[in-house]
C-alpha cells in the first residue's frame, strides 16, 4: 500500500528549495509560558502496532500542542501518511472524516513551515499553506484545529468563507501575514481575482473532500486556484477524498507529482465504537419514533439527518412546536445563524440538531450520544460520514436508522461498503 519511508529521498520527495530540513529546530519551540516545557513531560509509552507522535521528530512546539490537546497514538491515516508527508512526498489519502485526517495534514505542514522559517521579506496575503474544504463548516473547523495546533509555533491560520462579513477578512489580511490559509473555493476565488490573496509562494496545498467537491460543483473553481499555485512538482500537494471515481482520479493525475496513496477503509475506522441499529416502519410512524428516541433518558444530544433541505426544515418546525431545544444546519441557513446554533449545541443549550449531508460534513462535537438516519443517504459513503459523528473520542455512541418503504432499498449499497450486513428490527413500543 506503501512505499518504505526510509526510501522517501530516491523515490520522489520534493527536496528542492528551502522546504525540506528535517534536522533543524523551531526558533518558536520554547513554550511562552514561565516555565519552560520539554517533550520529556509528555510520556507516552511505547505499544505494538501503534505509532507514537513522539516516533516522528516532531518540532518541539507542535509537541507541546499535541500533548494539550491529548493525542498519543497515531490514528491509521496519521500513522501511514505521515511519514511520507513529513519527508516532501505527495500524498492521497482515501478516508472519511472521522479518522483523523485533518491533524495528519495540518501536523506536515506545520512541521514544514516550522523547520523552515522564511528569513526574507513577507507580504500581506501571500500564504505558505493553503487548505481548499468545500463547506463553511469544514473550512472553520479546520482553522479551529489548527489554530490549536499552532498555540506555541507562532503561526498563523486565516480563514475565507462565503455569508460572513467580507470587509473583516479583508481587514485581517492586510494586517496580519497569514501562514495557513483554509478557504471555501467560491471565496477563495473571489479574494484572489480582486488582488488581495496571492498564490503563487504556496509550499504545502491541502484538498479535502474532494468527491464532495465534485458533488457541489466546486471544481472549475479548484482547477483556476490550482493553477494560481506553483506547479506540482515545486509544492507539496495532499488530497483526500472518501471516494475515488474516475472524476477523482483524473483530478490526482493532473494535480500531484509522484504521490503515496494511503487507503483507510470504513471497516479499518473507529466505528466498532457506534451500536448501529436499523428499524424498519413506514414512513408515518418515523417522527412518533423520533420524538421518542428523543425522549430517551441516554440520547443525550442527537444530530438528525435528512436528504432534502425542505424536509429538514419541516423536521425542524415540527420539533420545535413539540417544545424541543432543536437546531437547523442545512445551505439555505445564513452564516452566522449557522455558526451560532454549531456553538449552542456544542455547549448542550441544543439538545437536536437537524442536519443536511453538506452541513453535516462540518460537524465535529465529542459528546453527540445518537446520530438519526431520519432518511437513509442517497450516497453510502455518506452513511460512514453520519455515523462517524458520534462514538467519538473514546466514547460509545448509537446509531438509529430508519428504513421505510420508499428508501429500504439502499441499505444494501451501506452493507456492501460496509463489508457486513446490518441487523434490521421492528422497532420497540417503547425505545430504550
Amino acid at each position: 500500500m506503501t512505499s518504505d519511508p526510509s526510501n522517501d529521498a530516491a523515490s520522489g520527495a520534493k527536496t528542492s528549495g528551502r522546504r525540506r530540513n528535517r534536522s533543524g529546530r523551531n526558533r518558536n519551540d520554547q513554550s511562552p509560558s514561565s516555565k519552560p516545557w520539554d517533550v520529556s513531560d509528555f510520556k507516552v509509552e511505547p505499544a505494538p502496532g501503534k505509532v507514537r507522535f513522539h516516533d516522528l521528530d516532531l518540532p518541539e512546539s507542535l509537541m507541546h500542542a499535541i500533548a494539550d490537546l491529548g493525542f498519543e497514538y497515531c490514528s491509521p491515516i496519521q500513522a501511514e501518511a505521515l511519514p511520507h508527508s513529513l519527508s516532501g512526498h505527495d500524498v492521497v489519502g482515501k478516508a472519511q472524516t472521522g479518522t483523523g485526517k485533518t491533524a495528519a495534514f495540518l501536523i506536515a505542514m506545520m512541521d514544514d513551515f516550522l523547520r523552515n522559517p522564511i528569513e526574507e521579506k513577507r507580504y500581506m496575503g501571500e500564504p505558505r499553506g493553503l487548505i481548499i474544504a468545500p463547506t463553511r463548516e469544514l473550512v472553520m473547523q479546520i482553522a479551529e484545529d489548527a489554530k490549536l495546533l499552532a498555540k506555541y509555533a507562532g503561526l498563523s491560520v486565516q480563514v475565507l468563507v462565503g455569508g460572513m462579513d467580507q470587509h473583516k477578512q479583508r481587514q485581517k489580511l492586510e494586517t496580519e501575514l497569514v501562514d495557513i490559509l483554509v478557504a471555501t473555493p467560491g471565496r477563495l476565488i473571489d479574494f484572489a481575482g480582486s488582488n488581495d490573496v496571492h498564490l503563487d509562494q504556496i509550499e504545502v496545498m491541502v484538498i479535502d473532500e474532494a468527491d464532495r467537491m465534485l458533488d457541489m460543483g466546486f471544481i472549475p473553481q479548484v482547477r483556476r486556484i490550482v493553477q494560481m499555485t506553483p506547479r506540482n512538482h515545486n509544492r507539496q500537494t495532499l488530497f483526500f477524498s472518501a471516494t475515488f471515481t474516475p472524476d477523482v482520479e483524473r483530478l490526482v493525475e493532473r494535480w500531484l507529482h509522484e504521490p503515496i496513496r494511503i487507503e483507510i477503509e470504513p471497516d479499518n475506522m473507529a466505528a466498532d465504537s457506534v451500536e448501529q441499529r436499523v428499524y424498519i416502519l413506514s414512513s408515518d410512524e418515523k417522527f412518533a419514533l423520533l420524538k421518542r428516541v428523543i425522549a430517551n433518558e441516554n440520547a443525550e444530544s442527537l444530530i438528525v439527518f435528512a436528504n432534502r433541505r425542505d424536509e429538514v426544515k419541516r423536521l425542524y418546525e415540527k420539533l420545535k412546536r413539540d417544545g424541543i431545544a432543536v437546531g437547523i444546519l442545512s445551505g439555505e441557513v445564513p452564516q452566522q445563524k449557522r455558526v451560532s446554533t454549531l456553538e449552542r449545541f456544542k455547549s448542550g443549550q441544543i439538545k437536536v440538531l437537524v442536519a443536511t449531508d453538506v452541513a453535516g460534513r462540518g460537524i465535529h462535537v465529542d459528546n453527540i450520544s445518537h446520530v438519526v438516519n431520519y432518511t437513509l443517504p442517497e450516497e453510502p459513503e455518506d452513511y460512514v460520514h453520519r455515523i462517524g459523528r458520534t462514538g467519538r473520542a473514546g466514547k460509545t455512541g448509537v446509531s438509529i436508522s430508519f428504513a421505510c418503504e420508499d428508501d429500504s432499498f439502499r441499505l444494501e449499497p451501506i452493507e456492501k461498503l460496509l463489508g457486513r450486513k446490518l441487523e434490521c428490527v421492528v422497532p420497540p413500543a417503547e425505545h430504550s
